[in-house]
């Protein structure tokens, strides 16, 4: 945990990062049904109420017999389907046949397939092939009672609920998923179902907001478009503030003569712990905190509003839900020469990948949200860095 400094005109995006994370405080835990559980975090270790598999399992259709009695012909005593406790114990010169998953009879070591026997009489089979491995499961051999099997801080994805059920855990304790607002700042803006006037335009960022939230298992909440008036900001942040643990203006965050949200900031109580950081895109994000709410101000360019959500809202949300935000991370090398001008910032480019290559993509600047369409990750080129050369290893993170 860190001690939050005092307000700075403008910080490094690293510093930005490790301010969002120090100021997160877990939201509560609550018992979900299993079916409701995808998408939330693990409030608890979970470990198992027995062995897995609970039994000496057949891995494929075949003949459980012993390894000894392979030389010769087998009477099939008993045919076993899978769920079916087996009746009858293998002695030597017998064999059951046995389904896939079934359980293993006493007395048998191993099972044969299907494909490595022929008839050999009324009820007998003879082993053609020339070797054959064990081909059964061991009892306990994936997963021992009192075994941890998911961690507290588990991001719930369709294999960990596979694993809560296996278990017998219907009812996880999880973190509260939190509620994120979203609410567009400018009066330029006007519903996507609506068609623009001169000089306004279509509110793509909301939209976009609320996928992202929704896409890793937050709940969106959409609070309009505000009017570009210092009491309409207000009230509409009052109004919102109350309704959701973390609020996302776009827009209204910059220098213009008509971005009030900086002051409204400030009237309603917040402490605003940056306002400025050395990226691009996305320098005018702000931060912000009111006991337990959160509050991003970012950019009103859609790609800016794009990347900053990548980039530090959904650390916060992780950190609120009780987990770490760990994104996919590879370090590929550059397919082709890449340059810039201004080296003054931290940039985060899109790219694609290619043969095991990153290219970047045309991309015109923040306002250029169709060079996301096609890209699968952001590189991130340092403060300084003015070209990265056709083949020096970069660190793409997946998107």
């Amino acid at each position: 945990m860190i001690t939050l400094q005092p307000l700075q005109d403008m910080i490094l995006f690293e510093e930005a990062l490790e301010i969002v994370n120090g100021a997160a405080r877990q939201l509560s835990v609550t018992p979900v049904p299993l079916a409701q559980a995808h998408g939330s975090v693990l409030a608890q270790d979970i470990f198992s109420d027995m062995d897995m598999p609970p039994f000496d399992k057949s891995a494929m259709d075949g003949y459980a017999c012993r390894r000894a009695d392979l030389d010769k012909p087998l009477e099939v005593i008993e045919v076993i389907p899978a769920g079916v406790v087996p009746v009858k114990m293998i002695a030597a010169g017998t064999c059951s046949k046995l389904m896939t998953g079934g359980m293993l009879p006493q007395g048998a070591d191993m099972v044969i397939m299907v494909e490595d026997t022929e008839p050999a009489g009324e009820n007998r089979i003879r082993f053609t092939g020339t070797k054959s491995s064990d081909n059964f499961c061991h009892t306990g051999e994936d997963i021992r009672k009192n075994d941890r099997v998911l961690e507290a801080g588990t991001l719930l994805r369709p294999q960990h609920i596979a694993i809560l059920a296996s278990v017998g855990c219907v009812e996880p304790l999880v973190y509260d998923q939190p509620v994120v607002g979203v609410l567009s700042t400018g009066d330029e803006l006007v519903e996507p179902h609506q068609k623009p006037a001169p000089s306004q335009i279509r509110n793509s960022n909301a939209a976009q907001l609320m996928a992202q939230i929704d896409t890793i298992g937050a709940k969106p909440q959409y609070f309009g478009i505000v009017a570009d008036t210092l009491e309409a900001t207000r009230k509409a942040i009052e109004g919102a503030i109350n309704k959701c643990n973390i609020l996302l203006l776009s827009g209204g965050v910059s220098m213009g003569d008509f971005d009030y949200v900086p002051q409204v900031l400030h009237e309603t109580g917040f402490e605003v712990l940056f306002k400025s950081i050395a990226v691009q895109p996305g320098r005018p994000t702000v931060f912000a905190r009111k006991g337990n709410t959160y509050l991003f101000g970012l950019p009103g360019n859609p790609v800016s509003s794009f990347v900053q959500f990548e980039m530090l809202v959904k650390p916060l949300i992780f950190a609120l839900m009780g987990s770490k935000y760990d994104p996919v991370q590879l370090q590929l090398p550059m397919g082709t020469n890449y340059t810039r001008r201004n080296p003054k910032r931290k940039s985060f480019i899109p790219v694609v990948i290619k043969q095991g290559k990153v290219f970047p993509v045309d991309y015109n600047g923040s306002a250029h949200i169709h060079a996301y369409v096609k890209a699968q990750g952001i590189v991130p080129v340092e403060i300084g860095k003015t070209t990265i050369a056709e083949g020096e290893l970069t660190d793409v993170r997946l998107i």
